[in-house]
């Protein structure tokens, strides 16, 4: 029996990491003689960095940078694969949602700018690729704070700097390009593929996630309409409707217009560069999940990626997560045998997050006991 673990982090509970080995541990103390593979993974949200950490030989290059509010400092970094000359950039550690408690979260104040001095210190390092990984921002501000610490300038009609924040993006009227903008290719790891603007737009969707009131969403969405309408008309490059340009209020669609970045689907990235594939091949089973499982799962996640590789393998696929919102037929879609919540009842949120190791534990051992018994194999 060999069993591939290529399980997600659990926001504010359990890495990537952690919660592979986690699962790995319960499922060998009901089947002690499978060959159990553990594969942390990531989408192109919180952890990505991490997750192709543990796959490779890299390292962790710290840099105090500008947090998610102007003035506000954080130690944040990169990972470097000094081989490849590649970096790593996980803008949710120096403008992530978790960095702000509730009561500061304001995405028309928020600002990507600590992201860009990230992507600069990394160019500055040598690196002669950068992926940019971009989930779990506190941000809507269209990329326009990590372009003006990458050298970008938005003017207000008066001639003037626009401030950093998504509700400042109404006031620029002129966008002004660095004289020597960086060459280095840059590819956004995206887990989302909702635009920039519309119903399913970065301020509409995730906005009140972030903070934003009704009135503030209609503020960013506005002000992301205006941005898109500049940047066609004054570079040319058209991302209203770039499938994931919405990705982290907008900061994919920055970094295409600004930065000549290009999208790429995060997990297909990071389940290549942990070779994957090639452990799942002649696997019985996978087991994957992610704090939610959801109908977002559906749409470029970690759960949507592995349980596409093990089809492709012939692997059964099973998910375990924190909660589980989907129905057994839409699961079932996507190739998913069966699926396990750690959540169960009313359960609360808060206590779920603080027991997250218990109960992933008891859920995996509950698959565990439930397929790979020797009564429940026959």
């Amino acid at each position: 029996m060999k069993i591939v673990v290529a399980m997600d982090s659990f926001k504010g509970s359990l890495t990537a990491e952690r919660a592979c080995t986690v699962v790995a541990e319960s499922i060998a103390s009901v089947a002690p003689a499978a060959e159990i593979i553990v594969k942390p993974v990531a989408d192109g949200g919180e952890g990505t960095a991490r997750a192709m950490l543990a796959a490779g030989n890299g390292q962790w290059i710290e840099k105090m940078v500008t947090g998610p509010l102007p003035g506000m400092r954080v130690c944040a970094g990169f990972a470097w694969f000094a081989y490849e000359k590649l970096a790593v950039v996980e803008m949710a550690t120096s403008s992530g949602l978790q960095l702000l408690p509730p009561q500061r979260r304001n995405p028309l104040k928020t600002t990507t700018y600590g992201t860009g001095q990230l992507m600069t210190a990394a160019m500055d390092y040598g690196a002669q690729r950068i992926l940019l990984a971009v989930g779990g921002s506190a941000t809507v501000d269209g990329g326009t704070g990590a372009a003006v610490a990458m050298g970008w300038n938005f003017l207000g009609k008066d001639g003037k700097e626009v401030g950093l924040g998504g509700g400042q993006l109404l006031q620029i009227d002129t966008i002004i390009p660095p004289a020597y903008p960086s060459r280095v290719p840059i590819e956004v790891l995206c887990d989302v593929d909702n635009p920039l603007c519309g119903e399913q737009g970065a301020a509409k969707v995730y906005g009140p996630q972030k903070g934003a009131t009704q009135e503030m969403v209609e503020v960013l969405e506005a002000g992301l309409e205006h941005l898109a309408e500049l940047v066609q008309k004054q570079l040319g490059c058209d991302i209203a409707d770039l499938p994931g340009a919405g990705a982290a209020g907008g900061l994919a669609a920055g970094a295409v217009a600004f930065m000549g970045a290009k999208l790429v689907r995060g997990i297909e990235t990071v389940m290549s560069w942990s070779r994957l594939g090639q452990d799942i091949a002649g696997a019985d089973w996978v087991i994957t999940g992610e704090g939610c499982f959801d109908e977002q799962s559906l749409r470029g996640k970690v759960v949507s990626g592995v349980a596409r590789a093990a089809k492709n393998a012939g692997a059964k696929v099973a998910v375990l997560a924190g909660q589980v919102l989907l129905t057994g037929q839409e699961y079932r879609s996507l190739g998913v045998v069966d699926a396990f919540a750690c959540m169960n009842g009313r359960m609360p949120l808060e206590y779920a997050i603080r027991n997250g190791e218990k109960l992933l534990a008891k859920a995996a051992r509950d698959f565990a006991l439930k397929y790979l018994r020797p009564s429940a194999r026959a």
